[in-house]
């Protein structure tokens, strides 16, 4: 039952209240005809990452241990700054990656100088000890960069090493959809590439040793619904 576990937080409500709040739930029973789950609330201390949504959570392996990597997302303005006509209004995070360690329930915040500004609606691939960024939109220059980033993650008996190189080969992308088709390929589908203009291309993303590959595979044949659809 501790095999598989999946990991929650964040989020935006219909009542636009953001959540801080995390959980691990997990697969307490498993039978032919029902599948109950676990879920548990952990509490945070240290650089509590504050509530948001767009964001991303993965988890590394490195040297038998396992953590958790949060990046990225939209908040609320500070209330200082808050109007009555501003009241909602949203900025992105501080490009910061945290690392959530789940057994005791210690966060500690990261600051990486290749990650300049704050993106939210990325796509994030976890492999071993290595988190993938890519894409994104920033909301402060409102682009949507071609970045792909590789954040690595030591974790020794001591204080983790966090490290991020940007890699050449990004694709522009916002708000797509991850698929995972084998053990070494992912597959990109749709999301925007302007503000109004939704992505119509596909990619292929592999990965061979500690290389990845992102290419355009064959166009899907669309149905009409999809093509003349606004999101």
């Amino acid at each position: 039952s501790e095999k598989y576990q999946y990991i929650i937080h964040g989020g935006k409500t219909p009542n636009n209240e953001l959540s801080d709040k995390i959980y691990v739930m997990s697969v307490a029973c498993k039978n032919n005809k029902k599948v109950t789950f676990h879920c548990t609330e952990k509490d945070l201390v240290g650089d509590v990452p504050e509530a948001r949504y767009g964001h991303s959570i993965d988890v590394v392996y490195s040297r038998g241990k396992s953590m958790g990597v949060l990046f990225g997302g939209r908040a609320y303005i500070p209330r200082a700054q808050r109007t009555t006509e501003k009241w909602n209004s949203v900025a992105d995070c501080l490009p910061h990656v945290f690392l959530v360690d789940f057994e005791f329930g210690c966060s500690t915040a990261y600051i990486l100088p290749e990650l300049q500004d704050g993106l939210s609606f990325h796509v994030s691939i976890a492999r071993n000890d290595t988190i993938y960024i890519l894409g994104g939109h920033s909301l402060a220059n409102n682009v949507r960069p071609a970045n792909l980033y590789r954040i690595r993650v030591d974790l020794p008996l001591g204080s983790p090493a966090v490290n991020c190189t940007v890699l050449p080969g990004g694709i522009s992308v916002s708000s797509a959809i991850l698929t995972q088709t084998n053990q070494d390929e992912f597959v990109v589908v749709g999301g925007y590439q302007l503000e109004n203009q939704k992505r119509m291309v596909c990619n292929v993303i592999s990965f061979e040793d500690n290389k990845i590959e992102i290419r355009e595979m064959e166009t899907p044949d669309w149905t009409a619904d999809i093509k003349h659809s606004k999101i």
